[in-house]
């Protein structure tokens, strides 16, 4: 029997011929607000998170001088140090309204580290090196940001030089990239890859698949140069990553949602609706095989006895809001907010950056969260920024004449309406909530725009869902995810969305890798654990009481259960003796 990998490689292959030919009508999809229209207030735990990052990337560590590294210094990723910290300085700048103290002189800096022909680390000539590939991904990724941001035409004719000295040249080679699992040495690399083969022509990593890194980075230069030259490697590679089977290769899971980002980006850039679908079945797939119980991920799909990684953690999370901006099923939203608050808020560090952990299961021994490396600083810290920023960058979309909340995060939000704006102010206390109140208030500071429809987040934890305007109760249907209410709304005008955030007992997700008789626990989207030292036991249908705002005891039992989610805690580091049940 084919299984669902070799089916997704079964229907690429079917599909190749018309999903990467002629351009598709565009469709209108919901935008999120610009940076600067998103306000994020004193309160806001995100707010705060991106201005802990920000502060780690001003360290001595991502000075300018200490940024560009020697090919040996990056272990063999030229590149990808420079390329990830110019896209966090560029986003958390944005993110946060603060301009980094270093960003500028890293920038006036790159132009005397490229190579002769113009991007990034050694001649390879008549080889394609994998992880070069890569890290001019990443070098990519973050000029790209930044000329979006500044408009610096300097930057621009970087951009063109790495793309058209290095990638196109590659085009023929993109088409034999070895991806058959006897080409590739299996059960080998460390948190930071190393080239391990060489075959056909290519320098080939143990993170497999990275090359579909560089890919998004590529796409996004596309986006920008417009150039047509430069479809025939896009489509090339895009034809490849879709003739991966993914789980039979153990691809990395990083390079993989990395990848379906780039589908998503070139979807949009060419009305093409077969490349969602095709990320879609994907993101499926990496659910199923290469996510951990608290919503991280197995570096690697089905490696299970290995650690997580941060940058892969961030990838998942903006390629599940992107796919809710493609295609409004609820579902994907409700995946971003399980991975933003048990996966992105459990491995930011105390010192702003961004560790790995453990992959609790039957494969690591362990029912138990804990960490495996304290701080990736070279290059989950750096990705850690760009997910933070995203967080912030998706607290709001707008699209016609339509606005939607997907995620509460306490601030002002000034979204574009038709020809108008409708200026928002959102406070409230979830997802913690309160023993005897769970409520979001939306008050409306101004409108410019007539008659709106205004979509509030009503995720499927969220019971007993009730919505007042100005004090009088309106009928709250829940659709596709949100409740709605469609009105010309004036200054002064205030919603209260009130609702219960029960605890609920489910299954883990990888049935491969834990036990039948396991159980996660829930409250809202908040993953909740138990800090003892001995695992417990819960009880077949357990009854839950609130203590205070970040506590749920067990009653009848003094088990007191807490969010895996925490504020940058000190004690979620190496060497502390740090450890979480998760699976009960």
């Amino acid at each position: 029997m084919m299984n669902h990998t070799g089916r997704l490689m079964a229907a690429a292959v079917l599909t190749l011929g018309f999903v990467l030919q002629g351009e598709a009508r565009k469709t209108s999809v919901p935008q999120p607000l610009p940076y600067g229209q998103v306000s994020l207030g004193s309160h806001s735990d995100l707010l705060w998170r991106v201005e802990k990052n920000l502060q780690r990337l001003e360290e001595e560590k991502y000075w300018p001088q200490n940024v560009f590294l020697t090919e040996e210094q990056s272990g063999d990723w030229p590149g990808d140090t420079e390329g990830r910290t110019i896209l966090a300085l560029t986003l958390d700048a944005q993110a946060s309204g603060r301009s980094p103290r270093y960003l500028d002189e890293i920038i006036r800096r790159v132009q005397p580290h490229l190579n002769e022909k113009g991007y990034m680390g050694a001649l390879h000539p008549g080889i394609a090196h994998e992880q070069q590939l890569s890290g001019n991904g990443w070098m990519l990724r973050g000029l790209c940001e930044y000329y979006m941001w500044k408009k610096d035409e300097g930057v621009r004719k970087v951009i063109s030089s790495i793309v058209h000295n290095l990638f196109l040249p590659l085009t023929d080679k993109f088409a034999v990239y070895p991806i058959a699992p006897e080409d590739r040495v299996q059960g080998q690399g460390a948190e930071s890859g190393n080239i391990v083969a060489s075959r056909d022509g290519w320098a080939l990593s143990t993170d497999v698949g990275c090359v579909f890194i560089g890919m998004e980075g590529l796409i996004h230069a596309y986006a920008i140069l417009g150039d047509p030259d430069l479809k025939a490697p896009i489509e090339t590679l895009i034809g490849r990553f879709l003739q991966v089977d993914l789980t039979g290769i153990k691809a990395q899971t990083h390079a993989t949602l990395t990848a379906c980002r780039g589908l998503l980006r070139y979807a949009e850039l060419t009305g093409n609706r077969h490349l969602v679908q095709e990320a879609e079945a994907r993101f499926r797939l990496y659910v199923e095989n290469g996510m951990t119980e608290n919503c991280e991920n197995y570096n690697w799909f089905d490696r299970f006895d290995t650690w997580t990684e941060p940058c892969a953690i961030m990838d998942s999370y903006m390629l599940a809001v992107q796919l809710w901006q493609q295609t409004q099923k609820p579902e994907y939203l409700e995946w971003a907010e399980l991975i933003y608050y048990n996966a992105i808020c459990h491995t930011q560090r105390h010192n702003g950056g961004f560790g790995c952990d453990n992959c609790p299961g039957k494969a690591a021994g362990t029912m138990r969260l804990a960490v495996s490396a304290p701080e990736a600083h070279w290059c989950c810290t750096m990705r850690g920024g760009e997910g933070l920023s995203s967080a912030v960058h998706y607290t709001c979309f707008a699209a016609g004449k339509e606005v939607w909340m997907p995620f509460y995060h306490w601030g002002k939000y000034a979204a574009p309406v038709a020809k108008g704006v409708l200026g928002l102010e959102v406070e409230g206390n979830y997802p913690y909530g309160h023993p005897f109140a769970n409520r979001v208030e939306v008050k409306v500071n101004s409108n410019s725009a007539g008659k709106v429809t205004l979509r509030l987040a009503a995720p499927s934890w969220m019971q007993d869902v009730r919505l007042s305007l100005n004090g009088m109760e309106v009928q709250a249907r829940v659709e596709h995810g949100f409740v709605s209410l469609r009105r010309t709304f004036v200054q002064g005008d205030r919603l209260t969305l009130d609702f219960n955030l029960p605890v609920r007992v489910q299954a883990p997700l990888n049935a491969a890798n834990t036990d039948a008789r396991w159980r996660r626990v829930f409250a809202g989207p908040l993953m909740l654990g138990y800090d003892g030292k001995e695992n417990v036991s819960l009880p077949d249908h357990p009854e839950w009481e609130r203590g205070g705002e970040t506590e749920w005891f067990v009653k009848g039992t003094g088990i007191k259960l807490t969010p895996v989610c925490h504020p940058c805690d000190s004690k979620v580091w190496e060497g502390t003796g740090y450890s979480k049940q998760i699976l009960f």
